[in-house]
């Protein structure tokens, strides 16, 4: 399977402003305002009695409780650790149970937000539609955003400062105090919570201030499943090389092991597979084969895999080429993935002027440092080729932090200290940065079609005058859009809408597809996921840890195992 997660998880990044964490910080749910829980489908009190968790290849068991938790653990950023817990949550909620996702930490620019107004990771938001729930902040409690100048915090989806590396380690026990808080909560509520590392849990600089990985394990005596990916190679390795790093009582709740991402006869892994079973003393809980286009809610714009290709064949004579421009700190990138779903559609990361030459439309998406970025662009000459396309009737969108850049001024004393700047001018707009940031679930109305999006921004649009057109609670000035609301293009009536508007700016014989159902598409993938679990994992094995936790007496390994320290 493809993976959605990557090195940004590593929790200690940037520099910070000026500003310390407000603690002390530790809230009962209860305490929480406004807050509502996310609860399964089920009826009076206690838990309910649901179908076995079953074998590959037997039936499902006879009814009996099921409850327990488990952490998906990786080798390394990119290892696979999203996907498989997402494909192990959807594989549970097949069997009747009630499951949540859960990371306690988590470094990301893509957010999503909840129907009560908390900002968590778009990953768990994802995982959370597998399970069939709705997300809830408790799966995601500490959301660390990367900027230009520190790294944000944002506690039980709501930001409370921002820290740089050592202000981090100061509050870390702190904050696995309340990722722990949150885990508990979601167990009364759930029957089986998975939950997903960050990172790889032997980054040993890290170990002390650790609240996603081994410290959540070992605070919560979790079994840990250690995912490797055997594509970029060394996955036995890597696989042994985490073990043997991790203090003693770090590697008994090491549980066993999936090898992700084989391409190939699986009979050729067996003497290696063999060899680690007897060098580790636990088991290979199974191999999942490379699936390409398992790209959903990726965490980091450095796994986005694009070029996307179209989905399908053009119905018209030309291919659609939209470019988004990789900005150096690019947020919710996931807006795109809609339009590389449609059959036609090509979908391109570009971060040169020359790349912006054949795109029938360009695409300004979010960013956590609109100032610096838009610095970034003036620097590259890109800012200079966007205004002169858009001046020549060739469409472009900017979608939140982008649609700041198209205004003609931002003034910002917030988030980069800058003050007054300049925008690019092609929206009749002012932009204003504020301390509280905005979160919510908007919905409207644009060319004829309902549209619900989500809102996670620090700047303030207004529009000035009369000459711009109403665009969802934007504006469009000929060929330039400009919208703050994220996930709107997952709308698929005002999808189609707006793509045959670009094409016919661009005077490119495109048409949309009729039937496209982006919801579909990503129920789809969600349930191949789980047919790969199925298929390939050691269900059973699974089930037993989940219950039980991880079996006593797991050897430990050295050279880590000879010191009783950690």
């Amino acid at each position: 399977m493809h993976d959605a997660d990557h090195a940004t998880d590593t929790p200690l990044l940037g520099r910070s402003r000026t500003e310390s964490l407000p603690f002390p910080i530790v809230m009962s749910h209860a305490q929480q305002p406004n807050r509502r829980v996310a609860t399964p489908n089920r009826t009076g009190r206690g838990r309910v009695r649901r179908r076995g968790i079953a074998p590959v290849g037997e039936a499902d068991g006879a009814d009996r409780a099921v409850n327990g938790t488990l952490l998906v653990a990786g080798t390394a950023s990119d290892a696979g650790k999203t996907v498989v817990t997402a494909g192990m949550i959807r594989w549970l909620r097949r069997q009747g149970v009630s499951v949540a996702p859960f990371k306690a930490q988590n470094m990301s620019l893509n957010s999503f937000v909840t129907v009560d107004g908390a900002e968590i990771g778009r990953a768990q938001a994802m995982q959370a539609r597998a399970a069939g729930v709705e997300p809830d902040a408790r799966m995601n409690p500490v959301l660390l955003k990367p900027g230009a100048n520190g790294c944000q915090v944002v506690l039980l989806g709501q930001p409370i400062g921002e820290v740089d590396p050592a202000e981090y380690a100061e509050h870390a026990e702190r904050l696995l105090d309340v990722a722990l808080d949150s885990l508990a909560q979601l167990r009364r509520d759930f029957d089986v919570i998975i939950c997903e590392g960050a990172g790889s849990p032997a980054e040993i600089n890290l170990r002390d201030t650790d609240i996603a990985n081994m410290g959540l394990a070992r605070s919560a005596g979790l079994p840990v499943v250690l995912v490797s990916d055997i594509d970029r190679g060394g996955a036995f390795a890597a696989l042994h090389g985490t073990l043997s790093l991790l203090p003693p009582e770090d590697q008994q709740l090491i549980a066993g092991f999936v090898i992700n991402k084989f391409r190939g006869d699986r009979l050729v892994l067996e003497p290696g597979l063999g060899m680690l079973r007897r060098l580790t003393g636990r088991p290979v809980l199974g191999v999942l084969p490379w699936v390409d286009g398992l790209w959903l809610d990726a965490e980091d714009s450095l796994n986005l895999g694009w070029p996307r290709p179209p989905a399908g064949l053009a119905l018209g004579s030309d291919v659609l080429h939209v470019t988004v421009i990789r900005l150096p700190r690019i947020s919710n990138f996931t807006d795109a993935d809609a339009l590389a779903a449609e059959p036609g559609v090509l979908v391109r990361l570009a971060d040169t002027p020359a790349e912006l030459a054949d795109a029938d439309l360009v695409i300004l998406p979010g960013t956590r440092a609109t100032v610096a970025d838009l610095g970034w662009l003036r620097e590259r000459g890109l800012a200079d080729a966007i205004v002169a396309r858009a001046k020549a009737g060739r469409p472009v969108l900017g979608i939140c932090g982008g649609y700041q850049m198209l205004a003609a001024s931002i003034s910002d004393d917030v988030e980069s200290g800058a003050g007054q700047v300049a925008g690019l001018g092609l929206l009749p707009a002012s932009v204003r940065f504020e301390e509280a940031k905005r979160l919510g679930r908007p919905v409207g109305a644009a060319y004829g079609a309902r549209v619900t999006g989500y809102e996670i921004h620090h700047g303030v649009v207004t529009i000035e005058g009369m000459t711009a057109a109403p665009f969802l609670d934007g504006c469009r000035s000929g060929a330039a859009w400009g919208t703050s609301w994220h996930g709107t293009l997952e709308n698929d009536e005002f999808r189609r809408s707006f793509l045959t508007d670009v094409a016919e700016l661009a005077g490119r014989d495109f048409k949309v597809a009729p039937d496209t159902c982006f919801a579909d598409i990503r129920d789809g993938a969600l349930d191949l996921m789980a047919d790969l679990v199925a298929e390939h994992l050691d269900t059973g094995a699974l089930a037993r840890l989940i219950e039980g936790g991880p079996p006593p007496g797991l050897p430990v390994l050295p050279p880590a195992g000879l010191s009783r320290s950690g």
